[in-house]
């Protein structure tokens, strides 16, 4: 018998913990464990641009309102779109700012914009926030790929996701949150025979490494260390053996079942998870599209919430729900909304943030910012002292240039942050 533990004997299952009942959560057992695990990063992505009056920040019965009510939340006072009501009931776990007011209202520069921080231009590309987290804080306990991406469609690895950090940094995406084609060794292959293939492969990376750069190499080794831990954790993207109520819980729809597929790796101690929406661009039938999307999404995130808080992961998991801009609160002559980066909402919840509250306001009609308006900037320094992170004292290595991790003009959501 193996006397040394595994990270994994050191993670509380969800199993596990439901055996033990809520009761669990109270005692001092339970906050050492949470106190231990590392932290980690759900971020969910809605590309193409969330409208915020359809959702965080509704205005009915105004001029630009469209044609759906607002409902109370679980705390007095804060109203979301009727086409959130489980997430509704869970406002008291979520901080929401509705005060984000960023500079680019184009898809090909804003999503990148908004990924990277938009820094000051030092002519480098910045990391996408995973990558940078990535960086600081390391693959953890598991030892999985620290920043994974599941998305719709295909998969593969993203280098340039890790900007100047060099390609080790890069996201792992699982296409349909399916694992990479041939991750398991095929059967005909024995475990010796394994073996010896990994120790050529060593022999012929040392040569390989002589012959370029470090961060080249590290990247080449990285991929076959992420792959020794994936083939030992392929069970993380199996979700046919969950019950049924979960599956029906998140919905069978693509968002819900990648939602689960991140919520198991979430529970495997992968660093950093980000889910994909893509259709959010609703330029025509932008109220018809809405009844089918933001219910969709209302039932996978609040299910994500529902079982983060459950399992005590919400304790040590920053959770960030975001767009590249939000939408007009013009409705334009295809009963659409357009890009509209003036004045629209995230909302976060879990580790390092304050929870049941909303930051900033916008005007009556929702086309500016009626309090202080947040850059992409700010919620990139709010995010990285969330997890822990002096984002004014840490800076990232360029090769021997110190380079700030957060726009250095700009400061947290103070009020955001617990």
């Amino acid at each position: 018998m193996n006397p040394l533990c595994s990270p994994r004997d050191h993670t509380l299952s969800r199993r596990a913990f439901l055996g033990g009942g809520l009761g669990l959560l109270a005692s001092p057992l339970f906050a050492e464990a949470m106190k231990q695990r590392d932290k980690q990063v759900l971020f969910v992505w809605l590309d193409g641009g969330m409208s915020q009056l359809e959702t965080w920040d509704p205005k009915p019965n105004t001029e630009f309102g469209g044609p759906f009510r607002s409902i109370p939340t679980s705390v007095p006072g804060i109203h979301f779109g009727e086409l959130m009501p489980k997430l509704a009931k869970q406002m008291h776990k979520l901080c929401v700012v509705r005060s984000m007011s960023t500079k680019d209202n184009a898809h090909s520069s804003g999503v990148d914009r908004i990924q990277r921080g938009d820094p000051k231009n030092r002519g480098v590309p910045y990391p996408h926030f995973g990558a940078g987290v990535a960086k600081l804080l390391g693959p953890g306990t598991s030892g999985l790929p620290p920043y994974v991406w599941i998305k719709p469609g295909s998969g593969g690895f993203r280098a340039e996701d890790a900007g100047f950090l060099g390609p080790k940094y890069g996201s792992l995406a699982f296409g349909d949150g399916k694992p990479p084609d041939n991750l398991l060794r095929h059967p005909d292959i024995s475990a010796e025979q394994d073996a010896a293939r990994n120790e050529l492969r060593q022999m012929l990376d040392q040569r390989f490494a002589k012959q370029r750069e470090k961060r080249v190499v590290e990247a080449n080794a990285s991929v076959f260390d992420m792959a020794e831990k994936l083939m030992a954790r392929a069970d993380i993207f199996d979700t046919s053996k969950l019950p049924e109520r979960d599956r029906d819980r998140y919905g069978r729809h693509d968002l819900g079942q990648h939602m689960l597929v991140a919520r198991q790796m979430l529970e495997a101690g992968v660093r950093f998870v980000k889910v994909t929406s893509y259709g959010w661009d609703t330029h025509g039938d932008h109220f018809n599209s809405q009844t089918t999307m933001v219910p969709k999404f209302d039932q996978a995130f609040s299910a994500m919430l529902e079982d983060l808080e459950s399992s005590g992961l919400l304790k040590t998991t920053l959770v960030i729900c975001l767009s590249e801009f939000g939408r007009t609160p013009r409705i334009n002559g295809h009963v659409g909304r357009d890009h509209w980066p003036e004045a629209w909402s995230i909302a976060m919840a879990g580790h390092g943030v304050k929870h049941g509250m909303v930051v900033g306001e916008t005007n009556e009609r929702g086309t500016e910012v009626k309090s202080q308006p947040f850059d992409i900037g700010a919620a990139f320094h709010t995010w990285y002292q969330a997890l822990g992170i002096d984002s004014h004292k840490v800076e990232f290595d360029n090769a021997g240039q110190p380079l700030p991790i957060a726009h250095d003009d700009m400061l947290p959501i103070k009020e955001a942050l617990a």
